[in-house]
């Protein structure tokens, strides 16, 4: 099922409105209050969504985490993120809270499945620079403790 949504996904980020979202993205990443803007709503949207469907929490923890990437990005604590990838991830969660996308919202069930094979498209397509982020996440937060010294 996973491999059916990233191939899914992988057609909705060649498809006309995508590409137009990605143009966006390129504009809005020099905007930090814009962008910070789009990262309060995007967190909104994936916090408040309930699935029962497998992997969907998946998912939603590693676009909470690209969002984390995207704020340390932002605040120039983070930059080791290609563009490419900075650029895709900002045009999904534009995707993602823009209510005009291939499958409109409003339509149970199918609305959201374009939103969720995109999110997996990316996830499967950019994971090393999620899990780049995640270890210096993980480092960051190491406190060296008197018997680690």
């Amino acid at each position: 099922m996973i491999q059916d949504l990233i191939n899914k996904g992988l057609q909705l980020s060649q498809h006309t409105i995508f590409k137009r979202f990605l143009g966006k993205a390129g504009v809005l990443v020099s905007k930090p209050v814009k962008l910070g803007m789009l990262l309060t709503t995007a967190y909104g949207k994936l916090v408040d969504v309930e699935s029962n469907k497998s992997g969907f929490d998946q998912v939603k923890e590693v676009m909470q985490t690209f969002i984390r990437l995207v704020k340390a990005y932002v605040n120039g604590s983070y930059r080791e993120v290609s563009n490419k990838s900075l650029l895709a991830g900002v045009a999904v969660l534009l995707y993602l809270v823009t209510p005009i996308d291939v499958i409109p919202d409003f339509i149970p069930v199918l609305g959201f499945l374009d939103d969720i094979s995109l999110m997996a498209w990316f996830i499967d397509s950019f994971q090393k620079e999620i899990s780049n982020f995640k270890t210096w996440e993980s480092n960051r937060n190491f406190e060296p403790t008197m018997g680690t010294l």
